[in-house]
């Protein structure tokens, strides 16, 4: 009786730390997609607050996406040595106070040098969370608990961008720093209280970053793990076009407000969670590779049938949404069969195959972001070409990923 009572009470007590960890989990890997998305709308404020140009607004969401690649690189590696709470508590202080510092920018420079190093604390979250899942839950739980930090990684651009929104309604674009700044700070109240050091002192890795660097550099020499990581580059950088140039091309060009261009982008978003989830059940039929290819292709077919028309007729405002819902619907199949693809190939060393992936996306994005904003927002067409080219390259990656695939039966991912 007393034993019975003992694991009742304990019972609601695990339950409890489960969910704490989890929900700390989740903010931290939904904090950098925040902080890219979020202040979206409040770019063309920020532009002429600070005295600069489309393109040199944009220039601050490279920097954030440059210091996403070097956090990937350096944090992963660098927590397998010295531990996951040191790395974690680091990251999201120093996300915070660097969100304060975006606050205090007096001029565009020092604002894109404090988000250069908020997207290196920013990766923190995204690298370290998934090894402290790897850490703690075994086979049979580690599945399920990374598709909830899926779930809340794709509801981060629903929901940034119209948070983003209603704050300008209240506050000035500096305002949306000051909430990421609380977001930051919860976010290390919940990792000092919640999460525990999942590898202990005789378990963690000699050689430190440049171990990992190495482990990198084997993984990128085998054709059959490149292949998919070069898809998701190329496709990671028409994400990244289309993040860079949406807001502009919808309030400057079709003149919505930054309320309703928020909305746009929401929906759009939901359109990529729907083909995540659609994902899920088109892998039990079909190979990741076939449905890598497909939505490649789907997702060029957005930019392709803007083009044309924005060049020579102008393209009316429901075709340029219908045209970009469509890749972003898109996306939401191909980024997941893409990390299928690369993390089954890439096994023997699964954390730096990961940041392999994470870098190269984040590398190309950062490149061509603030292309996007050089001829201006007079036009959808320099956005639609960024990520027709882009999705192309992405394609041809994508075949000769699927060329290289090692036989298997379809759904078995």
């Amino acid at each position: 009786m007393t034993t019975g009572r003992t694991d009742s009470a304990a019972a609601p007590s695990l339950a409890v730390r489960r969910g704490r960890l989890l929900s700390v989990l989740a903010g931290l890997s939904g904090a950098a997609p925040l902080a890219t998305d979020m202040y979206v709308p409040a770019l063309p404020e920020m532009a002429r607050s600070l005295s600069t140009d489309t393109s040199g607004a944009q220039v601050s969401l490279t920097g954030f996406l440059a210091g996403m690649i070097v956090g990937q690189l350096m944090l992963g590696p660098l927590s397998d040595a010295s531990g996951r709470r040191p790395v974690l508590l680091s990251g999201t202080v120093g996300f915070a106070a660097l969100s304060v510092a975006c606050v205090l920018a007096p001029t565009v420079v020092i604002l894109d040098i404090a988000r250069f190093g908020q997207g290196i604390a920013g990766a923190a979250g995204i690298v370290v969370a998934r090894a402290v899942v790897t850490d703690i839950f075994d086979d049979h739980e580690i599945a399920g608990v990374y598709s909830r930090l899926g779930a809340i990684t794709a509801a981060a651009p629903v929901l940034a961008p119209l948070a983003g929104g209603a704050l300008l309604l209240i506050m000035p674009w500096r305002g949306v720093f000051l909430v990421l700044a609380v977001v930051g700070l919860l976010l290390a109240v919940g990792v000092w209280r919640w999460i525990p050091e999942s590898v202990p002192p005789s378990a963690r890795r000699p050689g430190g970053i440049a171990a990992g660097l190495r482990s990198i550099g084997t993984l990128a020499a085998r054709g059959a793990v490149l292949a998919p990581v070069a898809a998701l580059a190329f496709g990671g950088a028409a994400v990244f076009a289309y993040i860079a140039g949406t807001t502009f091309v919808f309030q400057e060009i079709y003149h919505l407000t930054a309320t309703a261009a928020s909305l746009v982008y929401g929906v759009n978003a939901i359109g990529n969670m729907l083909g995540s989830l659609a994902y899920g059940r088109l892998v039990r039929h079909r190979p990741p590779e076939t449905l890598l290819c497909a939505s490649a292709a789907a997702a060029l077919a957005g930019p392709v049938l803007l083009v044309p028309v924005a060049v020579t007729v102008g393209s009316p405002i429901i075709w340029t949404w219908l045209c970009l819902l469509l890749s972003l619907t898109a996306f939401g199949v191909f980024f997941p069969a893409v990390v299928t693809i690369a993390q089954q190939r890439g096994r023997s060393a699964p954390g730096a195959t990961s940041a392999l992936l994470g870098g190269g996306q984040f590398l190309l994005g950062a490149t061509v972001s603030p292309i996007v904003g050089l001829s201006g927002a007079t036009s959808p067409a320099p956005m639609a070409t960024v990520m027709a080219v882009a999705l192309a390259a992405a394609v041809l990656a994508a075949v000769a990923t699927a060329r290289g695939r090692n036989p298997r039966p379809p759904g078995v991912v």
